[in-house]
């Protein structure tokens, strides 16, 4: 029995290996290597010796990480924006006062659809803002957003 016409499978189950690690990492070096393996599957379904699969798939590995994981890196990095989560996303959200404010406390929905217990800023002078009136979060403090009334 010829071990040598069964390496596809093994190309194959690199290729799957490293896109499960990349789906985890996301940084494309496991994408490479994936491709390159699919790249050495296909040469062992041509039929070539197992010595120049390994060199197909190294060459292409090599050329793929060089050549195209940099501009891959490059394209999703352009914007320059990273995407805030968290406490961060809500800082300066604008939302809508939903509840009346009493003695600087009240109620506002914010853009993102989440209402929110809100205090009014010690920044602002002292009042109580109307519903409907627009703000903007400047601080969360527990559960409670911490905002200013919005520039009209």
């Amino acid at each position: 029995m010829d071990l040598i016409q069964y390496a596809w499978i093994a190309w194959l189950v690199v290729a799957l290996v490293c896109f499960i690690i990349e789906m985890v990492t996301l940084e494309f070096t496991f994408l490479m290597i994936g491709m390159s393996s699919v790249v050495g599957l296909v040469s062992s379904i041509t039929g070539l010796p197992w010595w120049a699969q390994i060199l197909i798939a190294a060459a292409s590995a090599l050329l793929l990480l060089l050549l195209v994981r940099p501009k891959l890196l490059q394209r999703l990095h352009e914007s320059g924006e990273v995407n805030k989560q968290g406490i961060e996303a809500l800082l300066g959200m604008p939302g809508e006062v939903t509840r009346s404010f009493e003695r600087g406390a009240g109620e506002v929905t914010l853009a993102n659809g989440d209402t929110w217990t809100a205090r009014l800023s010690p920044t602002v002078q002292p009042r109580d803002p109307d519903v409907g009136e627009r703000i903007v979060v400047t601080a969360i403090d527990g559960a409670t957003a911490i905002v200013v009334p919005a520039q009209r």
